[in-house]
């Protein structure tokens, strides 16, 4: 059962966009397969999918492309669980707050994942500048930074 509802769901993502785990419950129960959100959610984490940005701009699941950078982005929420203190915007601009000494690593991370909003990141010891492409942009990386960091 366990295999046929992770070949489920891999289709489903490869399918349509699903942006969230309700989504993604609905969407096999829709095809006969009963699930709770806890039992998806484990899946996910088996399956290793990956929240990327839609054509819409809202993010979806979809299968990692590069294995690595599943464990780039498992080394930059590690780092944000670790040592973020908080962050703050203005324009196309954020500023993110760190214990001293780990904005480096925090950084680089962020550098590594090769987010298409970000243009680049700029460390000193405690304080990361990340410039986005667009100010439009600066609320959902803030969000998605936040979240990796919980």
């Amino acid at each position: 059962m366990k295999l046929r509802r992770q070949m489920k769901i891999l289709e489903i993502v490869r399918e349509r966009p699903i942006h969230t785990q309700d989504q993604l419950t609905a969407a096999l129960r829709e095809s006969g397969i009963q699930v709770t959100q806890a039992t998806v959610s484990r899946d996910i984490k088996e399956l290793r999918l990956v929240k990327v940005p839609g054509n819409d701009g809202e993010y979806r699941y979809a299968l990692p492309e590069d294995p690595a950078a599943v464990n780039r982005l498992e080394r930059l929420r590690r780092y944000l669980q670790d040592s973020l203190v908080g962050i703050d915007s203005s324009e196309n601009l954020l500023v993110v707050r760190t214990l001293p000494g780990t904005a480096n690593a925090v950084a680089s991370g962020i550098d590594g994942l090769r987010w298409p909003e970000v243009v680049g990141t700029l460390a000193g010891d405690d304080t990361i500048l990340i410039v986005l492409r667009e100010r439009d942009h600066a609320a959902a990386v803030a969000a998605r930074l936040q979240e990796l960091g919980r």
